[in-house]
């Protein structure tokens, strides 16, 4: 919620009255210096420990045959946040009325990665990190947690899903060559539906093509549905360009596309799971109405949501306790 929300709930609830400002400098000394790397080496970690990792893949593992799937999804999500020429107040600010803001704000991408569990019709959370950062940055982290033996890769499954990012697919295959990796399904589908309408146009036709192209890739027949683009005759340039970009985007994720296969060893065919992580720790927060971030604010508040929803937030104000008051 935001931070005057807060505070007034604080005195609600507690009868202590803190104002918003006092909040947000808390949040800020709390999450400061707060990543993946630092904090593990501390002992005081972010993600879960390889204890708790191991016993949840045991509760999913039981009664079972095959081994569970633990399922790697990596995204990213797009956060607002202003110029750095907007901070601070302009002189004789308060003498003057509102005025709209002179500055336009942009874009930076949250990339973020989430392991979870398959269990039959839900899934169960294992460990979330997600910061503005580089695809190299966001690799580190992940590198991280392998090196730390968190993900316990000889009592699951493991499978990397993703779309058709390259930056996904580089950190996938460096750090965890051995998973099957999945090209999402309906990212897939996208691409088909754009050669379908713009081929066909919006007839019957075209969604007969679409579905009997997924049931060529759910049966492995990627090689035929290439063909098949080669082979079709575009109505325009518009066809010409959306066939050229699905025949390349299919062939260089030609071995992510066994969606059969992959349903019958109990992947997962689309990317929900980080799609999902991505919504309830980003967008809920830092995307309210009107709502901007500056970079270091939006990695403090996505680094507290990460260890709430890793369940660790404990920790963490733990070692706000232990480095700043010594308690």
């Amino acid at each position: 919620m935001p931070y005057e929300m807060a505070a007034g709930m604080l005195d609600r609830l507690s009868g202590i009255a803190v104002s918003s400002e006092r909040i947000h400098t808390l949040t800020s000394q709390v999450a400061q210096g707060l990543s993946v790397l630092e904090v593990m080496s501390l002992g005081l970690t972010l993600a879960p420990s390889r204890e708790v990792i191991a016993r949840r893949v045991a509760e999913v593992a039981a009664g079972r045959f095959r081994r569970p799937v633990l399922v790697l999804g990596i995204d990213g999500a797009y956060v607002p946040s202003p110029p750095e020429s907007a901070r601070g107040r302009r002189p004789g600010q308060a003498r003057f009325r509102a005025r709209r803001a002179t500055w336009s704000h942009a874009w930076y991408e949250a990339k973020g990665f989430r392991f979870y569990l398959l269990d039959e019709d839900r899934i169960v959370h294992v460990l979330s990190w997600h910061q503005v950062q580089s695809e190299d940055g966001l690799g580190q982290a992940l590198q991280k947690i392998k090196d730390e033996g968190l993900i316990p890769e000889d009592t699951v499954r493991l499978c990397v899903i993703g779309d058709g990012a390259e930056w996904i697919w580089k950190n996938g295959q460096a750090l965890f060559p051995e998973a099957t990796q999945v090209l999402d399904y309906y990212h897939c589908s996208e691409y088909l539906h754009k050669v379908a309408y713009a081929q066909y146009g919006q007839t019957l036709q075209a969604l007969e093509w679409v579905e009997a192209t997924l049931t060529r890739l759910y049966q492995g027949q990627v090689s035929a549905v290439l063909g098949g683009l080669r082979r079709m005759q575009p109505t325009s340039a518009e066809a010409a360009k959306a066939i050229d970009n699905c025949w390349v985007h299919l062939n260089e994720h030609r071995s992510r596309t066994s969606y059969g296969r992959f349903c019958r060893g109990g992947y997962p065919l689309g990317s929900g799971g980080i799609e999902s992580s991505n919504k309830f720790i980003c967008h809920v927060r830092l995307k309210r109405s009107g709502a901007w971030w500056y970079e270091a604010s939006s990695n403090q508040m996505l680094a507290l949501r990460c260890a709430k929803y890793n369940g660790t937030f404990d920790q963490v104000f733990r070692r706000y306790r232990q480095k700043n008051m010594g308690a």
